[in-house]
């Protein structure tokens, strides 16, 4: 197997800059008050992480050419007039509750699904767009298809429903490092009543959660102590080919925000004949996949002399990540670090 792994020294690639969320080219660039808001908070941090740069070209580089995209951003921005919308149909900007969600129509930065925030060129909010309240019609889902009752639409804020587990921004949510939130709670304001009640319909589905939310265990409510994956937002990381070739370097905290950038991450499998635990780590930029899972063992195990065999590599893909993953197998005599063993961690692992 190619790796393309070569000397620090030789590698100062341009860092790659991961592209903003897609915008169709000829569509207006529509914002909320708030998203546009929202852009600049996230060119003022910009300006301070460019501040606090120094001589460090590299990072410096890779925020001017992040600063180009995030301004492009801004200057095509069209902030959408609420108060020229609307009441009886849904548009831009306005919150509907359909079915058992509440979800908002929104900018394709400030897009989240999770937390009921619908890009309004996604295939749902298209499809929301110019109804009104007690419209019924059916989506597709990649279950099928849905039926939908439309209750409330409204230009004022009401409480947005969450989908899936909520990301956080701590070590222990690291395929994705946003935050979820909080709740935007308002007061209801609506023109029209709700209809009765429609008769049971399928609930609303979401994609499998992508990131590894790691809940308490039985080791850890024993206290013994519990593996948790590393979260360094600001390292870089090495972007490859599917052969391993190294084709450029990107920000950790870009490369799981749905872009599709390729990465190397090691997947480890330990058996000590009592337990077998697996483990996993991001391979940072500089060092081989060998080379960090040598340094993870002594640094997270405190085993310095086993050497984990390679048994495959493949190429794992989710709605919000694409990895070229490197599976290791060992087998020691020394104690295992707990592992989490809920689904979401373990779904990790599945393809190993």
């Amino acid at each position: 197997m190619s790796r393309g792994f070569i000397k620090e020294g030789d590698q100062e690639e341009v860092p790659v800059v991961p592209p903003r969320a897609h915008l169709p080219k000829g569509v207006p660039n529509h914002v909320t008050r708030e998203g546009l808001q929202a852009l600049l908070d996230e060119r003022k941090m910009l300006e301070n992480q460019r501040a606090g740069a120094g001589d460090n070209y590299i990072l410096s580089n890779f925020i001017d050419a992040k600063m180009k995209l995030l301004n492009d951003r801004i200057n095509s921005a069209v902030e959408v007039d609420l108060s020229k919308a609307s009441r009886e149909t849904v548009s831009f900007g306005a919150w509907v509750r359909y079915n058992d969600r509440t979800v908002r129509i929104v900018g394709v930065d400030e897009a989240d699904f999770s937390k009921g925030l619908l890009s309004f060129i996604s295939p749902i909010a298209k499809s929301l767009i110019g109804r009104r309240v007690g419209d019924v019609f059916e989506i597709v889902i990649p279950k099928g298809k849905e039926r939908i009752v439309i209750h409330e639409i409204s230009l004022e804020p009401l409480e947005l429903t969450h989908a899936g587990p909520a990301r956080s921004g701590n070590a222990g949510a690291p395929r994705n490092a946003e935050s979820a939130g909080e709740k935007n709670v308002g007061t209801k304001n609506t023109t029209s009543q709700s209809p009765s009640s429609p008769q049971p319909i399928p609930e609303v589905t979401s994609e499998p959660a992508d990131s590894v939310s790691i809940a308490p265990t039985e080791a850890a409510g024993r206290n013994e102590p519990v593996f948790v994956p590393e979260e360094r937002l600001m390292d870089f990381l090495p972007l490859v080919n599917e052969r391993g070739n190294i084709v450029g370097r990107a920000l950790y905290a870009d490369l799981h925000k749905g872009n599709k950038l390729l990465h190397p991450v090691i997947h480890l499998h330990a058996d000590n004949g009592a337990v077998s635990e697996k483990y996993w780590w991001h391979v940072v930029f500089g060092e081989t996949p060998e080379a960090t899972l040598r340094r993870k063992l002594q640094e997270t195990l405190g085993l310095a002399d086993t050497r984990p065999k390679l048994k495959r590599q493949y190429v794992r893909e989710t709605r919000l990540e694409k990895e070229l993953v490197y599976v290791f197998r060992m087998t020691t005599d020394s104690a295992l670090l707990k592992t989490p063993q809920n689904a979401e961690y373990q779904d990790v692992f599945a393809k190993d």
